[in-house]
Parts: C-alpha cells; sequence; structure tokens
C-alpha cells in the first residue's frame, strides 16, 4: 500500500486519502496501485457498506497527474507513462461499475486524474470550493481518464468550450455538465463524513445505497449559479463549427468579450492537440459507454507521449515555467487530418483491455 494515500475503515464505510498535498494530491503510479488494491479487496467484503473519496489538506482533492514524471519519462521513450495510463483507466473504469456505493468529495481543486476517480463514481459532491477542470490543453495533452466522455455529454456545447481552453469549473457549472450530483457546504464535511460512517454494511447494497443518499440529502445546500447558463447562447454557437479553425472565427466575429478571451486562450494552445480534442469530443459523443471512450483515449495519449508537444507543454507551464511553449507545427493550419488521425490508431503495444 503507498504512503501517499490512506486506506483504512471508518464504521461502516472504507476511507480512501490522497496524501500529497504538497504536490495537491497528484497522482503516482503508486497511488493507483494502492487506490485498486482497496477498491478489489472492499468490493466483496460485507464490512464496507459504501467507499469515501477524499483528499488530504486543504487546497484539493487531487489536481491530476504527475505531470512532471510523464515530462521525464516521455523524454525516456514514454514505457512508463503508457503503464501508468494503462492502469490508471482501467482504475476509471472500475470507478464507474463499482458495486458500491462510491461517495467522491470533489473539494478544492479537483482536476484531470482527480476527476477520473472522482466523477465517474455513484455519488459526486462538489462544495464552494470546487475548482473542477480538464486542464490537458494546457500541457500539450488531451482530455483523458474518461473526461472527453463527460465533457461530450454536457449540455449544448459547453464540453467542447471547456475542453478545448481547459476552462474550469465552479459547483455550479461541475453541476450543470454533468460532473457532479451534490452540493455540499465545505463546513457540513466533517459531519457528513461521520454520518456516513455510521450507515450500516452489510450485503443488501441496495439498503445501504439508500442509507447513503439520506445521508447525502441531509448535508446538501442550495449549489451556487452556474456562471455558463447565461454564457450558452455564444458558446452553442460558436463551438459548434467543424473545425477549430472555425471556432477560433467565430469565436472572435461574435462581438462577445467573453468569447474574444475564449478565441485568446486557443491561440496559446497546441495547434495539434487543440484539433485531437476536438475529434475526440465529437467521437466519444457517439461511443455507447466509457470503456470504448478510454480505449480510445489511451490511443491518444500513447501518440501523445512520443509527440513534440506533451514536452514542451509541460517543460513551459511545470518545468521552466516560461509559460511560453514552442508548438510545433505552430499554427493550425500546419496541422494536417492525417496527423490527427494518426492519434487514434492503435499503439504499438496493443489497445488498452478493460475487464
Amino acid at each position: 500500500m503507498s504512503a501517499e494515500v490512506q486506506v483504512y475503515r471508518d464504521g461502516g464505510v472504507g476511507r480512501i486519502v490522497l496524501d500529497r498535498p504538497r504536490a495537491l494530491n497528484s497522482l503516482t503510479h503508486g497511488m493507483i496501485t494502492a487506490v485498486r488494491e482497496a477498491l478489489d479487496a472492499w468490493a466483496a467484503d460485507d464490512a464496507v457498506g459504501a467507499v469515501v473519496l477524499t483528499g488530504a489538506g486543504e487546497r484539493g482533492l487531487c489536481a491530476g497527474a504527475d505531470i512532471r514524471a510523464i515530462h521525464d519519462d516521455a523524454k525516456a521513450g514514454g514505457a512508463g507513462s503508457r503503464t501508468f495510463f494503462a492502469d490508471e483507466y482501467g482504475l476509471n473504469a472500475l470507478v464507474s461499475r463499482y458495486p458500491k456505493p462510491y461517495v467522491a468529495v470533489m473539494d478544492g481543486i479537483t482536476m484531470g486524474g482527480g476527476v477520473g476517480l472522482s466523477a465517474h463514481g455513484s455519488v459526486r459532491i462538489v462544495t464552494e470550493r470546487s475548482v473542477v477542470a480538464m486542464p490537458e490543453t494546457r500541457i500539450g495533452l488531451v482530455p483523458d481518464v474518461g473526461g472527453s466522455r463527460l465533457l461530450a455529454q454536457a449540455p449544448g456545447e459547453l464540453g467542447t468550450h471547456l475542453g478545448l481552453t481547459s476552462g474550469s469549473m465552479g459547483p455550479g457549472d461541475a453541476l450543470l455538465c454533468g460532473f457532479a450530483d451534490h452540493f455540499v457546504p465545505s463546513s457540513a464535511v466533517p459531519a457528513l463524513l461521520a454520518a456516513l460512517a455510521a450507515v450500516p454494511a452489510g450485503a443488501d447494497t441496495a439498503a445501504t445505497a439508500a442509507a447513503v443518499a439520506a445521508v447525502v440529502a441531509a448535508h446538501t445546500g442550495p449549489a451556487p449559479a452556474a456562471a455558463l447558463a447565461a454564457q450558452r447562447e455564444w458558446i452553442d454557437a460558436c463551438y459548434a463549427a467543424d473545425t477549430v479553425e472555425e471556432i477560433a472565427e467565430r469565436l472572435l466575429g461574435s462581438g462577445v468579450p467573453e468569447a474574444k478571451q475564449a478565441a485568446e486562450e486557443l491561440a496559446d494552445r497546441s495547434p495539434t492537440m487543440l484539433k485531437v480534442t476536438l475529434a475526440a469530443l465529437r467521437r466519444a459523443a457517439g461511443q455507447g459507454t466509457l470503456t470504448e471512450t478510454l480505449v480510445q483515449e489511451y490511443r491518444v495519449s500513447c501518440a501523445a507521449l512520443a509527440h513534440h508537444d506533451l514536452v514542451e507543454g509541460i517543460r513551459a507551464q511545470v518545468v521552466d515555467k516560461d509559460r511560453n511553449p514552442r508548438w510545433s507545427p505552430a499554427a493550425l493550419v500546419d496541422v494536417d487530418d492525417r496527423a490527427v488521425a494518426a492519434f487514434f490508431e492503435p499503439p504499438a503495444g496493443g489497445d488498452l483491455r478493460l475487464g
């Protein structure tokens, strides 16, 4: 069991606490393994009626994967990251089909891999401190951990906007976009956790689920407004375009200040990864299962490991922190359809296999 994950019984629930607070609980391979082992053990344990996921520290649940480690591994060929992605996506799939209530408390920053561990669960909670995002295009990557499916299923073109710009959602927007189900004030979280621990465990999963639902309902408060709801008109009109180039043109020509800001954000992103992200979201919208999407994301992530822009994006944002990535190619017009299509081909080691 990883020292970076606390795993223990608290009354009738199994508690998983991501415990790298100085790194915003960013995920290492050992943490993925520890969470998987705990979930596998508790699935058949009648003494554990539900699982509760939280993050240590005051800043958030999880900021995503340890991207500095991915940067270093990608420079060395990416073998370790391919294994990490395979195990992480397998864990995301397990969370989505877990046989017991899986309660994720998305308090504070919850991004990337943190979304994968929480937003596929059966009980997804945000607080007024929640900042939820799939920020991959900032670092020359594409939304993964099932995030492309969540984004594709958001109302209208909100997911396209968030996926391309790496935009953040507050609690109201996370509820609107389908990343969360319940709003609980952060001050009520300790009482919520204590009440969940008192839920009786046993073999009757339906009864436990009903009890968990009642506890959550008793601690739920009125959610803040969804800021994106008021932006739907220009977002839906601009992001319905078939290409990133046309989306950018519509944003610049809309006359809406927020749309102009979005266009400026797109101009800072990797042109290749913008086009791959748009293609991934459109494909995910037609996929029937999370498994299909995770297989697709594994293909894309493996291809990204071999692409210049991933290492360069992480360098600019995290390693050197000059915030001046030199993308290759540097312009949307220079990214052709064949280059985009290559990201969706099976990797050399074969497709992701999910049980």
